[in-house]
């Protein structure tokens, strides 16, 4: 849970900017909408790992404005991951609830396995929210400045 001083519309759009809007070139190397419906967009997810390599997953995320992004994997490292964002006001800005699930199968080799890809994917996300954060409040204080 993070709080944002922005409002929700704002962090809201942030979030789906790579999906519905145009992305910057930064989250175009890093998000690619494969298919895009009114509320739901097919999106594959580049993200660096070890040695330079990039692991790829594909994902639904659909859009629920301005209260909530919910991801689910469909093709990724492990067989299970359920992703949400959840954007409630608080005050004058935004407090963003995110809960993830990543499940394995195959016993022990899945278990290694998955919290291999766990770690990865806690920083991945502990980045994700941080960057939500810079750019929503970025947004806010230009348009208050205006």
């Amino acid at each position: 849970m993070i709080d944002i001083e922005a409002p929700r519309e704002v962090v809201f759009g942030v979030i789906s900017q790579p999906y519905l809007g145009r992305p910057t070139r930064a989250l175009a190397e890093k998000v690619r909408v494969l298919v895009k419906g009114s509320d739901m967009v097919l999106a594959a997810h580049l993200t660096p790992v070890h040695g330079g390599l990039t692991a790829q997953t594909v994902e639904t995320v659909r859009f629920t404005p301005p209260q909530r992004v919910d991801f689910r994997l469909v093709r990724g490292p492990v067989p299970h991951v359920v992703e949400e964002f959840t954007l409630n006001e608080q005050g004058t800005g935004t407090r963003l609830e995110y809960r993830g699930e990543l499940g394995t199968d195959g016993w022990g080799l899945g278990q290694w396995w998955g919290a291999a890809v766990a770690r990865r994917w806690e920083q991945a996300v502990a980045a994700t929210l941080s960057s939500i954060r810079a750019e929503a409040e970025r947004r806010a204080a230009a348009g208050r400045s205006s």
